[in-house]
């Protein structure tokens, strides 16, 4: 198992495989649930990859499903353990978004749509810091700390020399629009924005106020895409209180036709970064008469 292969994600991988085993044996979750004694909304958490699953689990669900190999079993049992790991973000302690962020780290493409910020991967440290501080109300200096260099920390992600993350961002013209911080703090941030979609593996599209009502109002979503075929595509939708995901193929494709959309209505990149570059100057006109 590769070392750089995140937790979250080998949680996906092995209950993906036991799925798989599980409908080669024709058995139900409900089935299952009843011969180990436990509840069936376990069964489902740990084949969907949101609960960490022990050796001895992945032993007694290998003996019901009739798998006898014991170099499978052996392999699973591995995975069972390295899913136990924590990956770096748990240094900073309880950091919300922990499973985004472990989906993030070994994802391989990232399509989304914003409509209110820019997003984090492409934030600079000023408008980050503002963004964490004036959303989250009471907030302690040391949690805002805290997310702030996380924050910082995901964007080597999109700087990977050996594999950087493809991204795509289709982005609604008020998150350009909206003063975060000051007139100078968004003259650097688009500026940030204007160089990073520059990078061949980067591509910003803008959605301008004139493209009307269109399939992103319901709000931001992120697609997230791996280079493991076991590890299907999620859907993740910020909330505040609790998050989402979806990795049902159909919702997956849902989502997949909505960005196609919010593409095919914005500017194209070359038009969205001219857009960009004249709201920058509104911004620096503003730093330059005060």
């Amino acid at each position: 198992m590769a070392a750089n292969i995140n937790p979250t994600v080998r949680r996906r991988r092995l209950g993906a495989e036991l799925r798989r085993l599980r409908l080669a044996s024709g058995l139900k979750s409900t089935e299952v649930a009843e011969r180990l004694m436990v509840s069936q909304p376990k069964i489902s958490h740990l084949e969907n990859g949101r609960r960490t699953i022990s050796p001895r689990d992945v032993r007694d669900l290998c003996a019901l499903y009739g798998v006898t190999d014991s170099q499978v079993i052996d392999a699973l049992m591995q995975m069972a353990r390295e899913s136990g790991q924590q990956g770096w973000w748990h240094a900073y302690g309880d950091i919300p978004q922990s499973v985004y962020i472990a989906l993030e780290t070994d994802a391989t493409s990232l399509h989304t749509y914003e409509s209110m910020v820019i997003p984090a991967l492409l934030q600079t440290p000023a408008y980050a810091h503002t963004v964490i501080g004036e959303t989250i109300p009471q907030l302690s200096v040391e949690e805002a700390g805290a997310r702030l260099k996380v924050r910082l920390r995901r964007q080597y992600r999109i700087y990977d020399p050996a594999c950087p993350l493809r991204l795509w961002v289709v982005l609604d013209e008020s998150a350009l629009r909206r003063v975060v911080g000051s007139p100078d703090v968004m003259r650097e941030q688009l500026e940030h924005l204007t160089a990073l979609g520059a990078e061949p593996h980067i591509t910003v599209q803008v959605l301008p106020y004139t493209a009307g009502v269109h399939p992103g109002l319901s709000g931001q979503f992120s697609i997230l895409r791996f280079a493991d075929s076991s590890a299907a595509a999620a859907v993740y939708l910020e909330r505040f209180t609790s998050d989402l995901y979806l990795d049902k193929p159909s919702d997956v494709q849902h989502y997949n036709v909505l960005h196609d959309h919010l593409q095919a209505q914005a500017l194209s990149p070359d038009s969205s970064r001219d857009f960009i570059t004249d709201v920058t100057k509104m911004y620096l006109d503003a730093t330059s008469h005060p």
